[in-house]
């Protein structure tokens, strides 16, 4: 009743580590509104017409949820790296979203999307041994800027990824 074996997505790897999902406390377990089961873990969070306030991750996975209320988990992806509908499909309908200032920007390397680690500063991508490598795609001024001002969860937020195919880290930010 309720706990279930945690789904795994392709594109987010470490929701629950993330805290992406909310988890039951106390044995009160709410109900999905697309399944109707009740579950340990929910997700608020959809792009539609109806006002969402529990999902399973279930019903996320598997697609039913972006169906039943004709909806998307991600706000904008790099679309034009990656020409294949269904991997567009598992991203939009059938992966989670993260929390971040301005909405979801997932980001694509060799043809597919990357995953999405977690959230990064500065310290950790030094801590790492990565921040030269996702830095350098930034001209001087900006590299400069954020090796100063980037944080997990400032004014000035940093998002890792991970290709799924070369391993190649790459680092989307947000601003409040």
């Amino acid at each position: 009743m309720g706990k279930s074996e945690k789904v795994k997505f392709k594109y987010h790897p470490n929701v629950y580590e993330l805290d992406i999902f909310f988890k039951a406390e106390d044995g009160h377990y709410p109900v999905c509104e697309c399944c109707g089961r009740e579950t340990e873990y929910s997700y608020d969070m959809m792009y539609c017409v109806d006002s969402i306030d529990c999902l399973c991750p279930e019903c996320i996975a598997s697609g039913k949820a972006a169906e039943k209320f004709d909806g998307t988990f991600i706000q904008y992806a790099e679309d034009d790296k990656v020409d294949d509908p269904e991997k567009q499909r598992e991203l939009y309908e059938r992966t989670p979203g993260y929390h971040s200032w301005q909405g979801e920007a997932w980001l694509a390397c060799c043809g597919d999307y990357c995953a999405f680690i977690g959230y990064a500063g500065i310290d950790k991508l030094n801590e790492m041994g990565i921040a030269d490598e996702v830095l350098d795609r930034f001209d001087d001024n900006t590299r400069e800027f954020l090796r100063d001002a980037l944080s997990e969860n400032g004014s000035i937020c940093g998002y890792l990824f991970r290709c799924l195919h070369c391993g190649k880290y790459h680092l989307g930010m947000d601003a409040d």
